[in-house]
């Protein structure tokens, strides 16, 4: 099987809990990913929303560091380029793209983005649930769209090929977004609204925008975004979400967000190592290897080969 995972908080988990990449008992551990190849995993730095200013370019820091020690003198390889991703699914090998979840990260300077940039950061979701200095999470009451400087910091992402990620963007934010945007943008872990009705998931709207725009949605395995009585949710419950956005014309949309170490994943799955069975139950329902491979590598991988 062929994996490009848009999300997961396995290295913020790592660095607080001072565990490692390998032979842990996270969701993922690279030791378990055997039969994935290839496998490319964005992996977040999350900054929670009391992270703000020096503490939050610091948290940054650390991550960022804990990454580059863990996979020192491995066959994992950190992308940069367009190049890596494609060197990578050549030969089968496996790689991580970095990405951070909440603006916060920036401080509040502009230039910052610049400087992400240069770290390799390809995905930068605008705010988790609060709010930050680029405008109002999902979890705001009464919440706003972009502020002037959120406004600045999407066309600087843009200039420097780092996708715009709407996950847990207000909904004034989301339509900001649709309507600054001039490249696709992505929601890397998010569910159908139609499906399960949690305030993080998409209407069929906000689905459709973000196909016409050629950008992507990655199915989330949280138990709370998979069904409302999230205690018996299960990998068919994935199955349903996708399935309503196919039906939505999502083949070329719809990839993968695990959001794994960020969340309580269904019932019959423990981490990585389940990957494969989720595979195997969209083949039991008729669905063709060919438009599972989009769903759980090519979708992914085109979108960031035009960053």
């Amino acid at each position: 099987m062929k994996l490009f995972d848009l999300h997961c908080d396995t290295l913020y988990r790592a660095f607080f809990e001072n565990g490692g990449l390998f032979n842990n008992d996270f969701h993922i551990s690279f030791d378990k990913t055997d039969d994935i190849e290839p496998y490319i995993q964005c992996m977040a730095i999350w900054v929670p929303d009391e992270f703000r200013n020096k503490n939050a370019i610091q948290l940054f820091e650390n991550c960022r560091k804990k990454l580059n020690d863990e996979l020192k003198d491995t066959n994992i390889k950190i992308i940069y380029s367009q190049d890596d991703i494609i060197e990578i699914e050549s030969k089968k090998g496996k790689g991580v793209v970095l990405t951070v979840e909440g603006g916060a990260v920036l401080g509040g300077k502009l230039e910052n983005v610049d400087y992400l940039a240069k770290c390799g950061v390809k995905i930068m979701t605008l705010t988790w649930n609060g709010n930050c200095e680029l405008g109002d999470g999902i979890g705001v009451e009464g919440a706003k769209g972009l502020t002037d400087f959120g406004k600045s910091v999407v066309a600087k992402m843009e200039q420097n090929s780092i996708a715009v990620d709407v996950s847990h963007s207000s909904v004034p934010m989301f339509y900001d977004v649709a309507e600054l945007s001039t490249r696709p943008f992505c929601a890397t872990h998010s569910n159908s609204k139609q499906i399960c009705p949690h305030r993080r998931n998409l209407t069929d709207e906000q689905f459709s925008i973000i196909r016409d725009k050629g950008g992507i949605v990655g199915l989330n395995l949280s138990r709370g975004f998979l069904r409302e009585d999230e205690d018996k949710a299960c990998m068919l419950d994935v199955l349903r979400h996708a399935e309503h956005f196919l039906s939505l014309g999502g083949e070329k949309t719809l990839a993968i967000g695990t959001d794994f170490d960020g969340t309580d994943i269904p019932i019959d799955m423990t981490g990585i190592e389940s990957m494969n069975k989720l595979y195997e139950l969209f083949l039991k329902h008729n669905y063709n290897e060919k438009l599972l491979e989009y769903i759980f590598f090519n979708n992914a991988r085109n979108f960031l080969l035009r960053f």
